[in-house]
């Protein structure tokens, strides 16, 4: 055998002994992955989770594929003449645009629950959606998926009338709307998860949804005061309620007193208009000096989203300006994560699996909350604090002034934070940003 012969058959067997490894490592890999998947299965049926999903809203689109979809989508639902007014505003106009207009608040509540059917509401959620996916529920936990009914016989004033009339139609919109289209919120959350933003005042027997920058400080001064743990809401610092550790949440319990709670105790949670939210977050943490948010988030968000940033900029993190915030916050890939400022109430709060008995708004926040005090039989001198928190002297956020930061983006930049804060739109009856 000559060499040229020997030098390929030693190549030969070479390739194919690599090639035998290469095969066998797949398959060592394959099998390993397959136990690994077994065993995730195996825990996640012991576990307490909850899977519930749904499309989320859509981007913005050539006026010819709006045009085409809803073409295709003629079949399927019918659209209001005032919807298809709007639709055809939209689709002739050049681009995209907004312009913020706010509806008096008793103009919102006033809508009849019966109109869910067939509103704008419920023909937006078809669109983005094929059909309706309702929440699972993995082992036989009760969720306390049916409103309680409230004990108003210590609210019989007759200025309480008008309150409660409004917070019965917010109450039936929102089990309405979770009723229609099942669970909204992040898929597969675990128990602990899902309460961990919840407060518990165990003396009056209150669940208390922790939603930031709508009013949550003032709300944990209330709770401290309920439990005994001070005698003035005026009396408690900024530090002490947010550091201080003296309320419990409800993923502090073991199971059992979490299910004994959530399906005996009043269960209350404060919402506010998610523009306004998202602007009133931005002010506070990036407009004053933040020992924490300014080199955590302000780096971050300097350095991925300002060209040619400066190396003063770089290092303190400080003068986030609103644009780039917004970057951060519509990026998939951010270079920090959410914080609960920002983040959705769909995934703070989990309204459709969590049946709150009393829905405030920060709009209304005062009556609500002192209506809400009545029902719960608060001491009769407790009423909820109406001074701000901190930053007393800037002006509070506003329509208006939301309307100003608003200026600075584009119209594709301000559709896509309405799409990002959708499903609190729907969820809590706001008016929808006209496009």
């Amino acid at each position: 055998m000559n060499p040229k012969q020997v030098f390929l058959s030693v190549l030969i067997f070479g390739v194919a002994g690599l090639l035998l490894f290469m095969y066998l490592q797949v398959w060592a890999e394959e099998q390993h992955t397959g136990r690994l998947e077994k065993r995730r299965e195996q825990k996640g049926a012991s576990e307490w989770r909850l899977v519930y999903s749904l499309q989320p809203a859509p981007r913005i689109e050539t006026t010819g594929r709006i045009q085409e979809r809803f073409a295709n989508q003629k079949s399927k639902f019918h659209m209001p003449e005032d919807l298809k007014k709007k639709k055809e505003n939209l689709l002739n106009s050049g681009r995209p645009t907004r312009v913020l207009t706010k509806a008096s608040q008793s103009q919102v509540e006033d809508q009849a629950l019966g109109k869910i059917t067939g509103s704008s509401t419920d023909n937006s959620i078809e669109r983005h959606q094929e059909a309706k996916t309702p929440f699972k529920k993995s082992n036989e936990m009760s969720w306390p998926l049916v409103i309680h009914p409230l004990n108003k016989s210590l609210a019989k004033d007759n200025k309480w009338k008008k309150i409660d009339e409004t917070q019965e139609k917010r109450r039936s919109f929102l089990q309405e709307f979770c009723k229609k289209y099942g669970g909204v919120s992040h898929p597969q959350s675990q128990l602990f998860h899902v309460v961990s933003r919840i407060y518990v005042e165990d003396k009056h027997k209150i669940l208390y949804c922790e939603v930031p920058k709508a009013g949550c400080s003032n709300w944990k001064r209330v709770l401290m005061v309920l439990n005994g743990l001070a005698s003035s809401t005026y009396n408690i610092s900024h530090d002490a309620v947010h550091y201080g550790k003296h309320l419990k949440t409800l993923d502090s319990f073991d199971l059992k007193g979490i299910h004994m709670r959530l399906n005996t105790y009043v269960k209350a949670v404060f919402v506010r208009d998610p523009m306004e939210r998202l602007v009133s977050a931005f002010r506070d943490k990036f407009e004053h000096p933040n020992s924490y948010y300014h080199p955590v988030f302000g780096r971050a968000i300097i350095k991925k989203y300002r060209p040619n940033a400066c190396a003063e900029d770089l290092n303190n993190g400080s003068g986030v300006k609103f644009k780039e915030f917004v970057h951060y916050l519509l990026d998939v890939h951010r270079p920090v994560g959410m914080d609960i400022h920002w983040e959705k109430v769909s995934k703070l709060c989990y309204p459709c699996l969590i049946s709150y008995d009393f829905v405030g708004k920060f709009e209304t926040l005062e009556e609500d909350a002192n209506y809400f005090l009545q029902l719960i039989g608060a001491p009769k001198g407790l009423k909820f604090p109406n001074f701000k928190d901190r930053h007393s002297s800037d002006e509070r956020t506003s329509a208006q002034v939301v309307r100003q930061y608003l200026k600075d983006l584009s119209g594709a930049e301000r559709q896509l934070i309405y799409d990002f804060y959708y499903l609190d739109y729907l969820m809590f009856n706001y008016t929808t940003p006209h496009l």
